[in-house]
């Protein structure tokens, strides 16, 4: 699972997901991505399991990049605890996201089977995605100037 090797503080606070991303927000490594919609924390196994759906769709063709990784903890007290005694242990970590972030990449595919294959990916997705190509991102740019 996705985690980071080591940390400077064990634990966070939970912080806010108001507005847009502003990094991450461009098609830079592969010709095809899917773009966020919505805010959310994103756990490692969600992710894992997007990139196995990927994967498994174009059968080790192309090229995949994870756009994103969990490097924020997320604590939980033990079930039937009482209220006190401190903060809990570290449960989980997950990947805070915002509306406009790139979370995975793919290139060497046909637009079709990019297509295909990313929709799968956004099923296991707690979030609306988009489809974005290099293209639609320059279109929109153009556009804007």
């Amino acid at each position: 699972m996705l985690m980071p090797k080591r940390v400077k503080f064990r634990k966070q606070m939970r912080g806010r997901m108001k507005g847009k991303e502003t990094r991450g927000v461009q098609v830079s490594f592969g010709e095809f991505g899917l773009q966020a919609l919505e805010p959310c924390w994103m756990t490692q196994r969600q992710i894992e399991a997007a990139r196995r759906a990927v994967v498994h769709y174009c059968k080790r063709r192309g090229k995949l990049w994870v756009r994103i990784f969990p490097d924020k903890p997320v604590t939980a007290k033990p079930a039937e605890t009482r209220m006190g005694k401190g903060k809990g242990a570290v449960d989980h970590w997950v990947a805070v996201i915002r509306p406009g972030r790139i979370l995975f990449e793919v290139a060497g595919l046909d637009e079709s089977i990019a297509r295909e294959a990313l929709r799968l990916a956004a099923h296991k997705l707690p979030i609306k995605t988009q489809f974005i190509g290099r293209r639609d991102l320059a279109a929109s740019a153009s556009a804007e100037e």
